[in-house]
């Protein structure tokens, strides 16, 4: 049995998903993909134990504190290759970026193969199901394209200034898919 339930965050309405005991989920509201991994309706709960500490958790990030993703019981959902780039998002440090090509090749080392598709990667990230804790706003295009958030453009650019990330290197592309 799964359960949900929001939280009023700087960037909108956050929906998160548990399992009981870890948090399986959060969506941006509108996020591309949002719920998508969860295998059945979750029922609406506001009382479960690791809801009010990713509550605790948002509020501090969202003040420009720096918590620890490991202070949070996760279990996202997904294939052992998504599993793998999303345990690479949460070792991104605070107000860093790494870029689709720097996780291929991270995922290369790990699968002990020559080479791994930055577009693979890209997949991945884009269907990570516990969004802001499990950073996939910090990750950008070699070329300083922010392109490749799910949950919009505006927000991972407001995440990323939130953590203080210099944007002036960066530009949001004039067309794609995660605009």
């Amino acid at each position: 049995m799964y359960y949900s339930t929001t939280f009023e965050s700087p960037v909108g309405l956050l929906t998160m998903a548990s399992d009981g005991q870890n948090l399986v989920g959060l969506w941006l509201g509108g996020q591309k993909y949002h719920g998508g991994t969860l295998p059945e309706k979750a029922t609406e709960r506001d009382d479960i134990p690791v809801f009010a500490a990713t509550k605790t958790w948002l509020s501090s990030y969202f003040a420009g504190e720096k918590p620890e993703v490991s202070a949070l019981p996760l279990a996202p959902i997904g294939s052992e290759f998504r599993q793998g780039v999303w345990m690479i998002l949460r070792s991104i440090p605070y107000g860093s970026v790494l870029t689709y090509g720097e996780i291929a090749k991270m995922m290369a080392v790990r699968a002990n193969k020559e080479r791994m598709s930055a577009q693979a990667v890209g997949g991945a990230v884009g269907h990570n199901p516990i969004s802001i804790i499990i950073p996939c706003h910090r990750v950008v295009g070699a070329n300083g394209n922010l392109t490749g958030y799910g949950g919009g453009i505006a927000k991972k650019v407001k995440l990323l200034e939130l953590e203080g990330v210099d944007l002036s290197r960066f530009f949001v592309p004039a067309k794609g898919t995660a605009l």
